[in-house]
C-alpha cells in the first residue's frame, strides 16, 4: 500500500505543470520620463526657452460663424453681446442658426468666463470649433461638462488619455497614471519661459498614443482660470503630422455654470 502512494505521488510530481510568471512581468515596461530638448549644459536660456511648435490641424471650417470671444462678450456682426445672460445666449443661438461656430478667443478671455456660452452650445448641439491663434487651423471639439466627462472616463474603451492644463504645466493622463516628466512631483510638462511648451507635449502625446494605439480621443481638462488662447494653442500637439492627427476626436471639459437652465433658443 505504501509503496502504491509513492507511485501515485511521484506521478503527480511528473505531471506538475510549470508556474505562470508573476503578472507583473507580464506588464509592459513604463514610458520613460518626458524630458525638454535642451542640453544638460545649454545654459539658463536654452533651459527656460520654448521650442517652437510647427502649426497643423483642420482647415478653418466653411460657412462658420466667428464668434469674436472677449471676456464673458461675444462680438457680433450686430453688435457686442454678454453671454453671462440668458438673453445674450439666446441672441447667440439666434444669429448662429443651424450653423457650426468657430470660436476665435482674445487674449483676455478664460475658461470661466465663457462656460455659460460652452454650455448653451454644448445643449443646443452646435458644432463647434476653436481657432489656433495663428488663425490658420481650428479645431472640430465635443464639449464635456464634468458630468459627460466623468462618463467618458468609465466607457469601457483604452486609454481615457487627457491632458489636464495646470496653471504650471500640463499633465498628461491616461487611466493607468500620469506620464511622468523630468521631475516625478511636477506636471509631465512644466511651462517653460511662462508658456505651455507644445513641442514637448506634442512628444508626449505621441508615446502616449504609442502605448494605447487604439485611443480613439484625447480631452484636454484646463482649469477655470486658464487662458482660451492658451488651449487653443495647445490642440495642434494632437497632430503628428499636417496630414496625421493623433485622435479622431478632441474633446473641451468645461465647468457648467451652477444652478444652470440652458438658454431658450434653437436647438
Amino acid at each position: 500500500m505504501g509503496l502504491r502512494c509513492l507511485l501515485c505521488v511521484a506521478g503527480l510530481l511528473g505531471c506538475e505543470q510549470p508556474k505562470a510568471p508573476p503578472l507583473k512581468t507580464l506588464a509592459p515596461a513604463p514610458l520613460l520620463p518626458l524630458q525638454p530638448n535642451a542640453a544638460a549644459d545649454a545654459g539658463r536660456e536654452a533651459a527656460y526657452r520654448v521650442e517652437p511648435a510647427a502649426v497643423w490641424g483642420p482647415a478653418l471650417p466653411v460657412g462658420a460663424v466667428r464668434l469674436l470671444l472677449q471676456g464673458p462678450a461675444v462680438q457680433l456682426a450686430d453688435g457686442r453681446v454678454d453671454v453671462e445672460s440668458a438673453e445674450g445666449r439666446a441672441h447667440v443661438l439666434a444669429a448662429v442658426g443651424q450653423r457650426p461656430v468657430l470660436l476665435v478667443p482674445d487674449a483676455t478671455t478664460y475658461l470661466a468666463q465663457v462656460a455659460p456660452l460652452l454650455a448653451a452650445l454644448d445643449d443646443g448641439a452646435v458644432p463647434t470649433w476653436l481657432v489656433h491663434p495663428s488663425g490658420q487651423v481650428a479645431f472640430p471639439l465635443t464639449l464635456r461638462d464634468a458630468r459627460a466627462f466623468d462618463a467618458w472616463l468609465h466607457l469601457p474603451a483604452p486609454g481615457a488619455l487627457r491632458i489636464i492644463q495646470r496653471q504650471d504645466g500640463l499633465e498628461l493622463v491616461s487611466n493607468v497614471g500620469k506620464l511622468p516628466g523630468g521631475d516625478a512631483n511636477g506636471p509631465t510638462v512644466p511651462r517653460r519661459g511662462g508658456q505651455p511648451d507644445v513641442a514637448l507635449a506634442r512628444e508626449g502625446l505621441q508615446r502616449m498614443k504609442s502605448r494605447f494605439p487604439e485611443a480613439e480621443g484625447l480631452c484636454v481638462v484646463p482649469s477655470f482660470a486658464t487662458e482660451l488662447r492658451e488651449t487653443a494653442a495647445l490642440l495642434t500637439a494632437a497632430w503628428a503630422a499636417p496630414d496625421r492627427p493623433l485622435f479622431g476626436s478632441l474633446c473641451l471639459v468645461y465647468p457648467r455654470p451652477p444652478g444652470w437652465r440652458a438658454a431658450p433658443g434653437p436647438r
